[in-house]
């Protein structure tokens, strides 16, 4: 190895940095155009610092621009997606930095559902119970007792998820049948983000009818029987319907079909078509 591969090597201390950085800051320049972008950069600078440091301003330009793509996932994960894009960006050729990005933006939906599923919805209900049972005997320790148990796990995650996504990554990337695996984390990753995208259907779409079928003195609810026979069929026609209308639109318009729907919603439900 040259002097100069040992100067552009990442080590720990860059590594604790982009950590602290993502750690504290990945959400504090959040927007809707690109979300999370601004804050990905600015934890990986300590890295693109290091390995670029010595390169052409172009090619130090190029590193930034890329990273400044649309990003966006859970906040505890998003370390150890930056570990494996520190790792890649250390490894890879410059004519072959799209592999980065391609590996960047496949985790980061399938690691916010999961983020979400175990983390927003599984343990942070369960650290607020906990707080909340002291709170409600008048003990003012339960709110510091909630927020301690999230950070208790939330934390250690954010730290090992970095180291470990990028000695994971390097090993990946080194090894003989590294870009079979990559690959089958990427299908594995994009095949469990379909698989939590499904279920959340059933629990964050609602669409129910308010329509009555009267046959002398009986009464039949008509969405009492379309749950007997398919069970949230509603939820999944009108997701159905809005994933064709953006893929036919290309990304297009999708204030206004959520603006529709709202409207839509609420003629449905003035007239009593839903409930």
């Amino acid at each position: 190895m040259t002097n100069d591969d040992e100067l552009t090597k990442i080590t720990k201390k860059d590594l604790f940095k982009m950590f602290w950085r993502s750690a504290w800051m990945i959400q504090l320049s959040h927007n809707y155009e690109r979300m999370q972008s601004l804050g990905t950069l600015y934890a990986l600078k300590p890295i693109l610092q290091k390995l670029y440091g010595n390169k052409s301003k172009q090619e130090r330009v190029n590193a930034q621009k890329r990273h400044l793509e649309f990003f966006n996932s859970h906040p505890a994960l998003i370390p150890f997606i930056l570990g494996i894009t520190a790792a890649m960006e250390e490894s890879t050729a410059e004519d072959d930095k799209e592999s980065v990005i391609a590996i960047k933006t496949s985790l980061m939906g399938p690691l916010a559902g999961l983020g979400d599923s175990l983390l927003n919805f599984t343990w942070t209900p369960i650290a607020g119970s906990i707080g909340a049972s002291f709170a409600i005997q008048g003990n003012f320790l339960g709110a510091f007792l909630m927020f301690g148990l999230i950070n208790v796990v939330y934390w250690p995650i954010k730290y090992y998820g970095a180291m470990w996504g990028y000695s994971k990554g390097r090993d990946l990337l080194t090894s003989d049948n590294g870009k079979k695996i990559l690959d089958r984390i990427s299908t594995g990753a994009n095949v469990l983000g379909v698989m939590v995208t499904g279920a959340l259907i059933t629990s964050t779409v609602t669409l129910k009818l308010g329509l009555q079928y009267c046959k002398g003195k009986t009464a039949i609810n008509i969405q009492d029987m379309l749950d007997k026979v398919v069970p949230n069929l509603l939820p999944l026609a009108i997701t159905l319907l809005c994933l064709y209308l953006i893929k036919k639109w290309n990304g297009k318009h999708i204030v206004a079909l959520i603006f529709s729907i709202i409207f839509i919603a609420i003629i449905l439900s003035a007239i009593g078509v839903l409930a």
